[in-house]
């Protein structure tokens, strides 16, 4: 992956990117995708809003779409471990296969992944975007507890990481992912969303060439495959009515 762009000081983005800000309500992920072509990779779309952090990627892919799609697992990795990096003493970060953040269990986000429409699987996409939405604050209006698989930035402890401090910290590990599968190949990167998954005794998971998930037991010589396409085509943890994170 190639990240190219100067750097507009309005967050603290590392050098390579760009920043594009978008009013409250608006939507990175479908504004990215909508300027990728003419904006290039590095362009980062950030979403100012008090209830989530809300911020969409550009990359420049140098291989196939087949393989591509593989940007997921850094988008994630990066998501995950800006998560961490601010996150309590003895907190869990984990990632439900293969886009769904979850903090001690409590659905918060996840990310998303775009491509042109029309590419050919063997041909090179123009662009790609990751998108990610984290819940900083549960702004449902019920009763505490009312939504106990869901949870937010604020009820995990996280004082005052907002979606300035979320962003920025992903794009530093964005960087740090994109080098690692640089420099080590896929197999680094996909070691490391493995280890991000939720703990299974007895279990082997493993991300396949093109992606999909592979998980056996311990032993057994064949895999049950899980795959990514029709995964990335419909986001676990996105509520299409409202447009956030599931409840």
């Amino acid at each position: 992956m190639r990240v190219r762009a100067p750097f507009e000081q309005v967050l603290d983005l590392p050098p390579p990117f760009t920043l594009v800000t978008l009013r409250e309500r608006s939507d990175a992920f479908t504004h990215a995708v909508d300027i990728a072509s003419q904006c290039g990779a590095g362009t980062l779309v950030y979403v100012g809003r008090f209830d989530v952090a809300e911020f969409a990627v550009v990359l420049e892919p140098d291989e196939p779409l087949r393989t591509a799609r593989r940007a997921i697992y850094a988008g994630m990795v990066a998501l995950s471990d800006a998560l961490l990096a601010h996150a309590p003493p003895g907190k869990s970060v984990t990632v439900d296969w293969p886009d769904a953040i979850r903090i001690d269990g409590g659905l918060t986000g996840g990310g998303r992944l775009g491509w042109p429409r029309g590419t050919r699987e063997d041909e090179r996409p123009q662009w790609l975007v990751f998108g990610a939405m984290i819940r900083t604050v549960l702004m449902s209006g019920e009763e505490p507890g009312a939504h106990p698989l869901a949870s937010a930035l604020e009820q995990e402890g996280f004082g005052d990481v907002g979606a300035a401090k979320l962003t920025e910290a992903f794009a530093r590990h964005l960087m740090t992912s994109i080098d690692v599968w640089q420099s080590d190949g896929f197999d680094g990167l996909a070691r490391q969303f493995a280890q991000r998954l939720p703990r299974s005794p007895g279990s082997v998971r493993e991300i396949a060439e093109n992606g999909d998930l592979l998980a056996r037991r311990t032993g057994d010589t064949g895999a049950v495959r899980r795959e990514l396409l029709p995964a990335l085509n419909a986001p676990s943890w996105l509520d299409p009515d409202t447009g956030g994170p599931r409840l």
